[in-house]
C-alpha cells in the first residue's frame, strides 16, 4: 500500500487550538471518541472501515520543514509553536473497532487516548477518513445483500468525488461485499481483484457489431463478455454475441467467465429473453450482467421480477452513496485526566440525542448464545466487568421504560475496541481487503433479517451500562446545578 503524509489535512481551528494549549502549557491527557448518530441510508446499521488509512496517517504524522515553512505564512503561528511541531510525533493510545464489524449510532468507532494536543490534531483527518470510508461500505454492504449472492462490481471512479474517494472508495466497496473494481490503482494499491468488460465505443470503432464482439473474443477469449446494447440488443446485439460464442467453442476454446452485458432498457424484461435464447442456443452457464445506475432497491426490484442477472455493476450510486452523501460522524471529548484518574466530560445540546457519553468507555457486543445474533450493544466505563452467567437488564438509555432482561447462560459478550496503537506505534496489523470482507459476510449473519431491510429496519439498541448512565446523570446534574 502506498503512505500519503497527511499531517496538513486538518482545519486550521486544529492547529490555532493546539498552539493554544502549547502556550498555556496544557498538556493533559484526553480521551476523545469518534462516533455517528444516525445510520446511514436509512438502515440499521454501518459497516466499520477505513482504519488502515488512519493506522497510515499515524504512523506518518510529522512535520517536513517545506510544512512548517508554509504554516509560517499563514500569520497566526510563532515561532516556539512551530519549533515545537518540527520535532512532532504521536505519542498516545488509539483503540479501534475493526474494519468489517457493524456497528451502530453512538458508539465509539475510535477512541484517542493522548495529550491534549495530539488528540486534538487527529481530528480531522480521522474523520475524513472514517466517515466516508464506512459510509461506502455499508452503501456496498446494503447493495450486494440487495443481490443476494450474485456476485456485484464496483466501477463507480469516473463518478467518484475525486482520485482518493475512487480509490479508497473502490476499497470500502469491497469490505461492504464487491467482488472486485474496475479501478486498477484500487486493485495495485489493495490487492483487489480488478475486472472490465469493454465500452460501446469499442463497438463503434469497427465496422459492424458483429466484427467489434469477434476481435474482443479473439483477443480476450478467457471472461469475455460482450456488451449487447450499443445498437439493438435483442434484435443484433444478443444475436451476434451469441454467433462469437458458437465459433469460439467450434475452434475449440474453452469457454469461461464468458457471457453478455445490458447497460440499458428494461433489465428485467430484456435479462428474462437473453437468458432463455441463451439456453436455447446451448449457452446456459452464459453470465447474464447488469448495469445502468443501479442501486440496492433497483436491484432488489428486479430479482423480485424475476430479472435473470447474475452479474450487477454498480457504480455512481454507491461510489458517492448518491442518497447520502455524508455520514455525520463526530469527535468529541469524553474525558480529561486529573492525578491518574479521567473526569467525564459531557457536550450538552437542546437536543437530548445529541448529548454526549462522558468518561474513557468500552463497548461490548451481546449475543443471544442460541442463534448467535446481537441483542443489543452496551457501553460501559473502562474496568467494568460482567458475568455471562447471571441476569443482565438492559435498558434504553433515553426511554428508560424500555427493558430487557437476558437470563445469565443465556447470551454472551465481546469487547468491541481493539489497542492499535500504544504510546505512538501502531501495534495493529490490518488484514487484507479480502479477509475484511469475510468479516464483513461473518458480521451480517449475526444481525437479525429485520435489521438489514430497507425499508423501516429493526433498530439495534445501543445501551449504557448502570454505572455510566449514573456517571451520565451526575455530570448532567452538576451541569445544570452550575448554572443556577
Amino acid at each position: 500500500m502506498q503512505s500519503t503524509k497527511l499531517e496538513l489535512l486538518t482545519d486550521l481551528y486544529e492547529l490555532t487550538m493546539m498552539q493554544g494549549y502549547f502556550k498555556t502549557g496544557n498538556c493533559e491527557k484526553v480521551v476523545f471518541d469518534l462516533f455517528y448518530r444516525d445510520n446511514p441510508c436509512g438502515g440499521g446499521y454501518a459497516v466499520c472501515a477505513g482504519l488502515q488509512q488512519v493506522l497510515d496517517y499515524i504512523k506518518n504524522l510529522s512535520f517536513s520543514q517545506e510544512d512548517i515553512d508554509y504554516l509560517a505564512t499563514v500569520g497566526v503561528f510563532e515561532d516556539d509553536f512551530l519549533d515545537y511541531l518540527k520535532d512532532f510525533r504521536f505519542s498516545g493510545d488509539i483503540y479501534a473497532i475493526p474494519e468489517g464489524m457493524v456497528i451502530f449510532p453512538h458508539e465509539p468507532i475510535v477512541k484517542v487516548v493522548a495529550p491534549i494536543m495530539e488528540a486534538q490534531l487527529l481530528e480531522t483527518a480521522l474523520l475524513n477518513i472514517i466517515n466516508h470510508q464506512t459510509l461506502i461500505a455499508t452503501k456496498a454492504s446494503r447493495v450486494c445483500y440487495a443481490a443476494k449472492g450474485d456476485g456485484v462490481m464496483e466501477f463507480g471512479l469516473r463518478r467518484a468525488q475525486g482520485p482518493d474517494a475512487g480509490t479508497y472508495g473502490a476499497r470500502a466497496a469491497v469490505i461492504g461485499g464487491c467482488v472486485g473494481t474496475s479501478n486498477v490503482l484500487a486493485g495495485k494499491m489493495f490487492d483487489i481483484p480488478v475486472k472490465g468488460t469493454h465500452a460501446h465505443s469499442w463497438i463503434m470503432s469497427f465496422p459492424d457489431e458483429y466484427t467489434a464482439f469477434r476481435k474482443y473474443a479473439e483477443l480476450y477469449p478467457v471472461g469475455c463478455i460482450l456488451l449487447i446494447d450499443t445498437y439493438d440488443t435483442l434484435g443484433s446485439g444478443l444475436p451476434n454475441a451469441i454467433r462469437v460464442f458458437k465459433e469460439m467453442k467450434e475452434e475449440g476454446h474453452e469457454l469461461k467467465g464468458y457471457g453478455v452485458r445490458m447497460d440499458s432498457g428494461d433489465l428485467a424484461y430484456i435479462s428474462k429473453e437473453v437468458r432463455r435464447r441463451l439456453d436455447e442456443a446451448g449457452f446456459p452457464d452464459a453470465i447474464i450482467s447488469g448495469s445502468n445506475d443501479l442501486d440496492e432497491y433497483l436491484i432488489e426490484s428486479l430479482k423480485n421480477q424475476g430479472a435473470t442477472i447474475t452479474s450487477w455493476g454498480v457504480g455512481t450510486s454507491m461510489i458517492i452513496s448518491r442518497d447520502c452523501p455524508a455520514l455525520g460522524g463526530v469527535y468529541k471529548l469524553a474525558a480529561i485526566e486529573h492525578e491518574g484518574e479521567f473526569i467525564p466530560k459531557i457536550k450538552l445540546s437542546e437536543n437530548s440525542e445529541k448529548n454526549t457519553n462522558p468518561g474513557n468507555k468500552e463497548i461490548y457486543r451481546i449475543y443471544e448464545k442460541d442463534t448467535g445474533r446481537v441483542k443489543a450493544d452496551l457501553i460501559c466505563l473502562e474496568g467494568e466487568v460482567f458475568n455471562e452467567s447471571e441476569d443482565m437488564v438492559l435498558f434504553d438509555p433515553r426511554e428508560t421504560w424500555k427493558k430487557t432482561r437476558l437470563k445469565g447462560g443465556t447470551y454472551t459478550m465481546k469487547k468491541l475496541l481493539v489497542h492499535v496503537v500504544d504510546k505512538g506505534k501502531v501495534v495493529y496489523e490490518s488484514p487484507k481487503v479480502w479477509e475484511i470482507r469475510d468479516i464483513r459476510a461473518k458480521e451480517m449473519d449475526t444481525l437479525w433479517e429485520g435489521v438489514k431491510r430497507f425499508t423501516n429496519p429493526a433498530r439495534v439498541y445501543v445501551d449504557l451500562s448502570d454505572k455510566l448512565y449514573d456517571c451520565k446523570a451526575k455530570v448532567l446534574e452538576s451541569l445544570t446545578e452550575a448554572k443556577y
